[in-house]
């Protein structure tokens, strides 16, 4: 059993009994009236122990203040070795700290910012650089190019050297530019689905919206083709009235400013009252009597009076 082991966990006395000295040099470290009561002493090893105080700063709740002293072999002095300030098991801590690129959400940008992307982005794959080398049967090539003025040195009979150079063709780096593929990186397959899925979340198929919507965006007037792999299943809004104005759609998507919308259906009409309180009702105060009863009475009066 080594030496190490066989020493004592006990703190040394003379550190242990250095408080004073511990307080003093916390409250110089700290402002004034914030080291409070001896919390405990902590054996850190060989004549080292560290004197925790209680911190009464309203900002570091829990917090507690630790100095470390120690004492040489064989010497009575103890003298001061670092004065900190640690949490506590109750302390109040700040968040976990969280890298800016996960922080990071759309829309958190403004004018003047710069996002930097990562050289190993997911989303991204190199695209033409114009470092390839063409192929030789290509009519660029430089192979191609000395088979011409060859074959024209054997028809006309003169030495190669002779004759005029071939001329140079446009550069595969000004022809990608010119159709627009000199772009260093462009979308990798992961790029483009991550891609259709947020533009699907948030203007598809299955949004309240497109629920209700009279027909899709795949008949509508306003939709603007986009170009690529995606043309197959997404467009861009052209209709300012619409809530997906400018915005990139899914061809399943829908609203109510469809370009060949029915016109506006009217609302429906009540169904009638079971009173009209409108209309002026008669309603007889007497009850109606029979036409010949009547004449037989006035009759009969007629011949009384005779």
């Amino acid at each position: 059993m080594s030496a190490a082991t066989t020493r004592s966990r006990t703190p040394d006395r003379l550190c242990a009994e250095a408080v004073e000295l511990a307080r003093a040099a916390a409250e110089e470290a700290a402002a004034p009236g914030v080291v409070g009561e001896h919390v405990d002493a902590v054996w850190e090893g060989d004549r080292v122990v560290t004197h925790l105080f209680e911190c009464q700063d309203m900002g570091y709740r829990g917090w507690r203040w630790a100095v470390t002293v120690a004492r040489a072999s064989r010497a009575k002095v103890v003298t001061l070795d670092e004065t900190v300030l640690l949490p506590g098991a109750d302390a109040l801590l700040a968040p976990e700290w969280v890298p800016w690129s996960e922080r990071l959400r759309p829309g958190d940008m403004g004018p003047g910012d710069l996002l930097p992307t990562d050289a190993e982005d997911l989303r991204l794959e190199p695209g033409f650089t114009g470092e390839d080398v063409p192929p030789p049967n290509s009519a660029v090539s430089d192979e191609m190019a000395e088979l011409v003025e060859a074959e024209d040195a054997e028809l006309t009979g003169g030495p190669p050297a002779e004759l005029p150079i071939a001329p140079v063709r446009g550069s595969i780096s000004a022809v990608a530019e010119e159709l627009g593929m000199r772009r260093a990186r462009v979308l990798s397959r992961y790029g483009l689905h991550i891609a259709a899925d947020r533009w699907d979340e948030q203007f598809g198929a299955k949004t309240p919206m497109a629920q209700a919507a009279p027909a899709s965006c795949v008949s509508c007037g306003f939709l603007v083709p986009m170009a690529g792999s995606l043309r197959q299943a997404f467009g861009v809004c052209g209709n300012e009235f619409s809530p997906a104005d400018g915005r990139v759609v899914s061809l399943a998507y829908g609203c109510g400013g469809h370009s060949e919308a029915a016109v506006m259906p009217k609302p429906p009409r009540p169904a009638p009252h079971v009173f009209d309180s409108m209309q002026v009702d008669l309603m007889p105060l007497r009850p109606p009597t029979d036409a010949g009863s009547v004449d037989a009475a006035g009759a009969a009066e007629d011949l009384g009076h005779s």
